[in-house]
């Protein structure tokens, strides 16, 4: 039996679409939405890689941080830093014994306080709560000490690093960075000048951003921000002289004033932590729940004498640093910046020539000694001998 393949009849066939000619309207709209798509994914990736790349000391992360606060996203970075931080606290034992500074034995005579105070209730740790001579001057008088002491006795893990600076002999100075305090352009590098070097007895970091605070800046008759009155304010006068309070009653401009530092409200007066630093209630102290976290903490002080007072750690709350520098002898205090790679301060020893070598104040500082010797993004202090 034979088989044949029949034809299918036409009707049967698959019928095909007539291909419609393109809407020249949609066609235009399409490429309009495209265009405006690819222009909003380009702006910001253009923003981006100019914050990762822009002149001045800073990690990616760092730059990343502050991007995204620039661009609106500061509650956004409040939050993520309000819960990691206030989940990671310090532990109760002592600490490790690479976060501690290498103290030379013997006791230090001091100008000014006597000695770094010995809590009560610590078995002090070899070297704690004593203060080492760093730079001398000319005539043999160290112009700066350095030491530690543990702020918490129920964490006894913290260290807190002490930096005492002579006010005779010594020249403070405020330099502007490549990104902050913005404003006008500022004179110099935003380094050390490299005239400076051989003579520097201290560096260290400033403030927070201008962004995140009320106060302002003033350096050489030039202002970013105008200053408020109530912010705690570092002030160095024309002959290089420092001094610390709340703007408007304990400081004020007057023509000797060169430079003026504004953050936050003080931390310490009259000797003792002030009041509500552990509720923030009116946001003196940052964003809500800020004073709660346990990172990385700077401060600055001066003492009974007028001598400067600088005090940074790790793991520390608003209250616990107010507490750190109570004990370490400030009358009135400001906080500095805060969080990792923010809290820097290093020590320096003349070289021959117009040279220094530095040490930090406490080893796991994260950022290196010689940060301020190159251009930085964010605005310092650094102290000379005369």
């Amino acid at each position: 039996m034979s088989t044949s393949t029949r034809p299918t009849p036409i009707h049967m066939l698959p019928r095909r679409r007539k291909r419609r000619a393109p809407n020249p309207r949609r066609r235009r709209l399409r490429r309009l939405i495209g265009i405006a798509v690819a222009l909003i994914l380009i702006w910001p990736a253009i923003s981006y890689t100019q914050a990762l790349t822009a002149p001045g000391s800073a990690t990616w992360q760092m730059r990343t941080v502050d991007w995204i606060r620039l661009r609106h996203g500061g509650a956004l970075i409040n939050a993520i830093e309000n819960w990691w931080y206030t989940r990671h606290k310090p532990a109760a034992g002592p600490p490790d014994a690479a976060a501690l500074p290498r103290i030379e034995p013997g006791p230090a005579k001091v100008i000014g306080p006597d000695a770094l105070p010995r809590l009560p209730g610590v078995a002090p740790l070899p070297g704690e709560a004593t203060w080492a001579a760093g730079r001398t001057a000319a005539s043999g008088l160290p112009l700066i000490y350095t030491g530690f002491l543990r702020p918490d006795p129920a964490h006894l893990s913290i260290v807190a690093g002490v930096a005492w600076m002579r006010s005779s002999g010594t020249i403070t100075h405020l330099v502007a960075g490549t990104r902050q305090p913005g404003g006008p352009a500022w004179p110099g590098t935003a380094s050390v000048p490299a005239g400076d070097v051989g003579r520097l007895v201290a560096t260290f970091n400033s403030g927070w951003k201008m962004q995140d605070i009320a106060g302002g800046f003033y350096l050489d008759g030039q202002t970013t921000r105008r200053l408020v009155t109530g912010q705690a304010s570092l002030v160095i006068d024309k002959h290089g002289g420092v001094t610390i309070g709340a703007w408007g009653t304990d400081v004020r401009m007057t023509a000797g004033v060169v430079a003026v530092r504004q953050n936050l409200a003080l931390v310490v007066d009259r000797g003792r932590p002030v009041a509500g630093l552990s509720t923030n209630a009116d946001g003196r102290w940052g964003s809500a729940h800020n004073q709660y976290q346990y990172t990385w903490r700077s401060g600055a002080g001066i003492d009974a004498h007028g001598n400067l007072i600088y005090v940074a750690g790790d793991k520390m709350n608003l209250a616990t640093l107010a507490a750190a520098m109570a004990d370490a002898g400030v009358v009135r205090g400001m906080q500095l910046d805060i969080h990792s790679g923010m809290a820097s301060f290093a020590s320096w020893q003349p070289l021959p020539g117009n040279a220094a070598a530095p040490t930090k104040l406490l080893p796991r500082m994260p950022r290196s000694a010689y940060r301020y010797l190159n251009p930085d993004q964010r605005d310092f202090f650094y102290v000379t001998a005369n």
